[in-house]
């Protein structure tokens, strides 16, 4: 995979960054690490700028966001809740009025999440969905996206440079993270979960 990046980006340059990051936003599983550390250590030996390798991966980060953004406009409330009020709620045990009750924590923290989420693997790809159903104005949906993507985007590319040839040495570090981030979200449902059964127990 590091080697297919690496050709993209030798054979198109910054529209090949702002490619691949745009892709990376669109399919999670796709690590923008990879990517992002790959062109760091490549400004060392191309015609490659470090301040235009950032520029370029914000854009295209910030098109694969408006992407997943446009999704979740589509997929409105209404139809989330009439999904999960057929069988596919019933199997998952997902309940209309937990789309209202997700609406609603967006709506309290929508900017912070927005900008926090973006500089957090995993996650920075999928809060541009909520965002789009809670039909977040786009306008600052789109400046604090480009603002965290800027701040997650130099981070790794300064990094490349300064790991030069061993930037890949970063990598098992970046997926202890992504693990340590998806342990805490499952924590974080889980507790929610229980928070939520006592809370609907205690109202009964």
């Amino acid at each position: 995979m590091e080697e297919t990046f690496i050709q993209i980006i030798n054979t198109w340059g910054y529209l090949g960054v702002a490619f691949l990051i745009c892709v990376e936003n669109v399919f999670p599983p796709i690590p923008s690490e990879v990517i992002l550390l790959a062109a760091g250590f490549m400004t060392l030996s191309t015609d490659l700028s470090p301040a235009f390798v950032v520029i370029s991966a914000t854009i295209g980060a910030v098109l694969g966001a408006v992407v997943l953004y446009a999704l979740g406009r589509i997929f409105k409330k209404e139809r989330l809740k009439k999904l999960f009020a057929g069988k596919f709620g019933q199997v998952l045990r997902l309940k209309p009025e937990y789309v209202d009750q997700a609406d609603k924590w967006f709506s309290k923290y929508e900017y912070k999440a927005v900008l926090i989420c973006r500089c957090v693997p995993v996650l920075r790809s999928l809060i541009s969905i909520p965002a789009g159903i809670a039909e977040m104005r786009i306008i600052p949906f789109l400046l604090l996206t480009t603002i965290g993507s800027t701040v997650w985007n130099t981070i790794l590319v300064i990094l490349g440079v300064i790991m030069g040839d061993a930037w890949d040495v970063c990598l098992p570090y970046f997926k202890q993270y992504e693990h340590i981030v998806i342990v805490v979200l499952a924590i974080a449902c889980v507790a929610f979960v229980i928070w939520w059964f006592k809370k609907n127990k205690k109202n009964n």
